[in-house]
């Protein structure tokens, strides 16, 4: 099965590279470009930002002050990471930039209401 599945990718993939522009090609076929993970994870996370981006309307008493937490630490952490990995992967730096940023403003909106 796997056998199949991988001549149907090949086949499916040869199409595409066939309608490319030469430079279009270099992109597509680029390590950190759309046929691999470094290119389809910060694509996903980017959902997570909007969704930590959303929560700035609702109201504090509703927000979790772990959840937030866990998303400034989880930003934070892996920022610093993409910018290790090989092949470097700025696309994904800017993503977990954005999610720390968004953990961060609601971690303060959190305090901010807890403290006053």
């Amino acid at each position: 099965m796997s056998a199949a599945l991988r001549r149907l990718a090949l086949k499916f993939d040869g199409r595409i590279q066939s309608r490319l522009s030469p430079a279009m090609k270099v992109k597509y076929n680029h390590p950190a470009g759309p046929r691999t993970i470094h290119f389809w994870c910060p694509v996903i996370k980017w959902g997570l930002v909007f969704a930590g981006m959303s929560d700035l309307a609702r109201p504090v008493e509703k927000l979790s002050l772990n959840q937030s937490l866990s998303l400034m630490v989880t930003g934070l952490i892996w920022a610093r990471y993409c910018l290790v990995i090989i092949p470097v992967n700025y696309f994904l730096c800017s993503c977990n930039v954005f999610l720390g940023i968004t953990g961060f403003a609601q971690t303060a909106r959190i305090v901010r209401h807890q403290y006053s």
